[in-house]
């Protein structure tokens, strides 16, 4: 996808950085906007994203048997997050996917449908199934509560008239960093495991049957202690800078991790998700890019098996 959104045209549009770069990041009240975002009535464009359709007899059997996720049986309607790992159980690919009795529609990062439907035609063999990249004819919408819906590109213009007005895309992003949910590839690098992002019972399913990448999982789960745990950090509102994303991690002066996804919270102020060695103090201060930090756990340092998740 290589054309900006029609949504950019709408009064007050301004756009985001690369990788959002199609979209609005807001439309003039980046705080006001997060909070309609809230209180519903409004919708978020995510028409960069890439859509992927997967469709045939054995579309839900044969994603079960590659991804982490338990999609045998899916009933249609309900939204499912999906990871494909590396036989070494780090982090591939990443969707969000619905199924609707004859399609299972997903979508992810922008730029990542290509790849995606590169590695899904490699994988199905005999099975009765068709993958297609659909980004062209579908879009992505967020809506209130992280919840978001496939529509036909060309209704993008009517969708005001229908839901509201849109906020940008940073009221998302700001919820999303609140929630602990990580982006594939922005809060992820490529040797990233399930583990350490916090993704367990959201993007994994525990009791299912084997799929690639799974012995890892399943080892670091059982005896605890990933080698790097999701954070999320609250940065010094006083610097007038949000850090790149990939900025060092520090702590008196040795890195320690690199940051993911920041913004501006309407009640939280400036905040992030960074991936941060197991064994960094919990309540040390750390540094990123110049910008204090304090910690807030989203993976506890001892998480496996027989250690509590912390609560979101």
């Amino acid at each position: 996808m290589s054309d900006a959104s029609p949504l950019l045209s709408l009064p007050g549009a301004v756009g985001g950085n690369a990788p959002d770069n199609l979209v609005a990041a807001h439309y003039g009240s980046i705080a006001g906007e997060q909070r309609r975002l809230i209180e519903g009535g409004t919708f978020v464009d995510l028409s960069h994203r890439d859509v992927v359709t997967v469709t045939g007899p054995d579309r839900l059997t044969w994603l079960h048997s590659l991804t982490t996720q338990y999609l045998e049986g899916l009933e249609p309607g309900v939204h499912a997050e999906v990871l494909l790992l590396s036989p070494q159980g780090r982090i591939e690919h990443g969707f969000s996917g619905v199924d609707d009795g004859e399609t299972f529609w997903a979508h992810t990062e922008p730029g990542a449908g290509a790849a995606l439907v590169a590695f899904l035609d490699r994988m199905r063999f005999m099975m009765r199934v068709e993958v297609a990249l659909a980004t062209a004819e579908w879009a992505v919408i967020g809506l209130p509560q992280l919840d978001w819906k496939i529509v036909p590109r060309a209704d993008l213009n009517t969708l005001p008239s229908e839901l509201g007005d849109p906020v940008g895309l940073w009221a998302w992003e700001a919820l999303r960093i609140e929630a602990g949910l990580p982006r594939v590839g922005m809060d992820t690098d490529e040797l990233t495991i399930p583990n350490e992002a916090g993704l367990l019972n959201i993007a994994v399913h525990l009791d299912k049957g084997c799929y690639r990448g799974q012995e890892t999982v399943a080892r670091v789960h059982t005896l605890g202690r990933p080698p790097r745990r999701l954070v999320r950090l609250h940065l010094d509102g006083s610097v007038n800078h949000l850090p790149p994303v990939g900025s060092d991690v520090t702590l008196d002066g040795v890195r320690v991790g690199s940051i993911g996804s920041t913004a501006r919270h309407h009640e939280l102020g400036p905040i992030a998700l960074a991936l941060v060695k197991r064994n960094v103090d919990p309540a040390a201060e750390l540094l990123v890019d110049g910008v204090a930090a304090g910690q807030e756990l989203i993976v506890d340092p001892e998480a496996g098996l027989h250690v509590r998740p912390v609560l979101r």
